[in-house]
């Protein structure tokens, strides 16, 4: 890896307010205390956080059974995550609970609901006997094709309250991805919606479950539709049912099943992928102690808070920090339709300005495009209730870091950077507000039961500042249990690089405190004549720039240098795009890293290849870089206009 100078000499160094810090779910103390217990046997350390955080109906005989590659937790034991999101919020000294906010939905037109546990009680009992009356069984899977409404949440949990395995596919995938992991996942019924909205267009999901459903080489029984927007669309006799009418007639009593902790939870399709699609599968107990244990201590998590994570459910976040983390803390959550900046880009600001947010946990991508649309739309609203950030989906670069500490954060709110996988099923590295020190562009310290180092290629721990890949050498509570039917595949992906290591697929560095500073992957990693110099490190240095608000880079191949650097520049308003400002940014970046890390080519651009999670699809920008058409899955990509103006430039 490259030397890092550039991000490891940051000094920049923010302690933990004393009255945050006071107050604190977890203060420097019992951090302290549970790294030691941690850090000595994560084993008891889960096992505890699993008897503190989790409801069971039935003890575990043992608290891990480990057996490489696979792992069982909390073995024997009985529990439910319905039951943990609602009952227990709603009975006996937690009966006040009934009433209390459990989600704030906010629809893209302006439409709102909140629903109190109470409420979301009785929808998610109907639910479990609507999917029950079609037949859906312990053990059945359901695919979940939806849009960010309440109803999404509640299929979710009604699947978990009876023990059937959901595997949702983001609302932004194709009716081909969406036929694949049917297929794959071998899904008994579809729970859908007429549509969704976005950029104040309505949007279709039921035509693309038809089409997917084509030819009927499928074993999808029955297709459940939420009506949305009201288009109109096709119901097939036998097969297609309305959500809403199947309701009204449902019981609200559904006991929550007593499931074992290792009983498959949720599939979820790694995406991006190329060829037959990576069903990430996550069980019960262990998951759900995970989510709840790190919710309530990274986020500091009070009775009163208003948490709004901006994930959508399709992905990981939206699993484990919109739905799954907070009920089970029995926090209130926040779940948005649309997208950030519509119908103005001050969106999200006013929406936490309307609802009291007081936490609030998004992704660099969007925090750097609020950057570029420029400070008075932030200001134009009161922030005061935010009183913790987070930052989630890749490294944040330390100027944006900046950016949201001072501008959103009003330099008073902690902010947690935190690292973690669709197949950790939870974080793994972040920032502990109430008594861990932060440095901007750094996800600072494993969470505690977290083993997590940093190796060479043969397995041996690198020294401080020095680069390699990132490795977790003990197995933990969240952890994926394989990949849906394809053992091999599990083995050979995440355990094949070292003996008994978890190979997360990430480059990585620590300072000489010990912090961690997150590369991305390792696909983006370029070799630069012999020196191997990180996408995220270039980006860092250029977003550094004042002129600059966005930058994606890529390398591509060159006979002298083995790897070009090419990158993406989106300038700010006030730039003025050209060969000048070109010389001045190769400078620039020369000046943070070093000669090495200079950009051969730099391309100025409105705006980069985005996912509708807000990810840069690199992938597309390395084939428009080496002159090749894009290639692979590109039905998330936000905006198609986009590429073809990227190719035009590059003509």
């Amino acid at each position: 890896m490259a030397d890092m100078q550039s991000l490891l000499t940051e000094k920049r160094v923010f302690k933990p307010e004393k009255e945050f810090a006071k107050a604190a779910n977890w203060n420097k103390k019992k951090i302290a205390e549970y790294r030691k217990l941690g850090e000595k046997n994560p084993t008891r350390f889960w096992a505890q956080m699993a008897k503190e955080h989790v409801s069971w109906f039935s003890p575990w005989k043992k608290a891990l059974d480990w057996k490489p590659p696979v792992a069982k937790w909390f073995v024997g034991a009985k529990t439910n995550v319905s039951y943990n999101c609602l009952d227990r919020h709603i009975e006996g000294e937690n009966a006040w609970r009934r009433n209390k906010a459990a989600i704030i939905w906010e629809g893209e037109p302006g439409d709102s609901r909140v629903i109190t546990y109470g409420q979301l009680h009785r929808e998610v009992c109907q639910f479990a006997n609507v999917l029950k009356s079609h037949g859906v069984k312990k053990s059945d899977r359901v695919v979940l094709y939806m849009p960010m409404v309440p109803e999404a949440a509640i299929a979710m949990l009604a699947c978990t309250r009876i023990g059937a395995t959901h595997s949702i596919v983001f609302g932004g995938f194709s009716s081909e991805a969406l036929r694949d992991r049917i297929a794959d996942a071998g899904a008994k019924m579809v729970v859908t919606a007429d549509g969704g909205y976005r950029k104040g267009q309505a949007f279709g999901l039921k035509a693309h479950v038809d089409e997917a459903l084509k030819g009927g080489r499928h074993p999808v029984e029955r297709v459940l539709v939420v009506k949305r927007t009201g288009q109109k669309v096709k119901m097939k006799k036998g097969r297609d049912i309305w959500y809403h009418e199947e309701m009204l007639g449902a019981s609200t009593h559904c006991p929550p099943a007593k499931l074992d902790a290792e009983h498959p939870l949720f599939i979820l399709y790694t995406s991006g992928t190329t060829g037959k699609p990576k069903g990430i599968l996550h069980t019960t107990g262990g998951y759900l102690t995970h989510v709840t244990t790190t919710t309530r201590a990274i986020f500091d998590l009070k009775e009163d808070d208003v948490y709004w994570c901006t994930a959508d459910v399709g992905w990981i976040t939206g699993h484990s920090y919109v739905v799954y983390g907070p009920l089970s803390c029995g926090a209130t959550t926040v779940m948005y339709e649309g997208v950030p900046v519509h119908p103005g880009p001050d969106r999200w600001w006013e929406l936490i300005a309307k609802w009291g947010v007081t936490i609030f946990y998004t992704a660099p991508t969007a925090i750097r495009t609020f950057i570029r649309l420029g400070d008075e739309h932030p200001e134009r609203h009161d922030l005061s209730s935010l009183r913790l950030l987070g930052t989630v989906g890749e490294p944040i670069n330390p100027e944006a870091w900046m950016w949201y500490h001072n501008v959103i954060g009003k330099k008073k709110c902690p902010i947690v950077d935190t690292w973690w996988q669709t197949e950790t099923g939870g974080i793994m590295i972040s920032a502990l507000p109430g008594g861990v020190n932060t440095k901007p562009g750094s996800a600072t310290l494993p969470f505690p039961g977290i083993h997590a180092t940093v190796l060479d290629e043969d397995g041996q721990e690198v020294k401080p500042r020095e680069g390699g890949l990132l490795a977790v050498r003990h197995p933990w509570p969240g952890m994926l249990r394989g990949i849906w039917g394809d053992k091999k595949r599990y083995r050979e992906t995440y355990w094949g690089k070292w003996k008994n290591t978890y190979f997360p697929g990430d480059g990585a560095h620590r300072d000489r405190q010990g912090y961690f500073w997150i590369m991305g992957r390792i696909d983006d990693v370029m070799n630069i004549s012999g020196h191997r110099i990180g996408t995220m490190e270039v980006e860092s240095a250029l977003v550094s720039h004042p002129d600059v608000a966005e930058a994606a880079v890529v390398g591509r191949p060159d006979e002298i240098t083995g790897t070009a650097i090419v990158a993406f520049v989106t300038p700010t308003g006030k730039a003025k795009a050209g060969a000048s400002f070109q010389g001045a940014l190769k400078k620039h970046v020369t000046n943070e890293i070093g000669a090495i890390a200079r950009p051969a080519d730099i391309r100025f651009t409105t705006a980069l290849p985005k996912t509708r999670s807000g990810k840069i699809m690199r992938r597309l920008l390395r084939n428009i870089a080496s002159g090749e058409e894009p290639t692979g899955d590109t039905s998330t990509l936000e905006d198609f206009n986009v590429i073809a103006t990227l190719k035009e430039g590059d003509e």
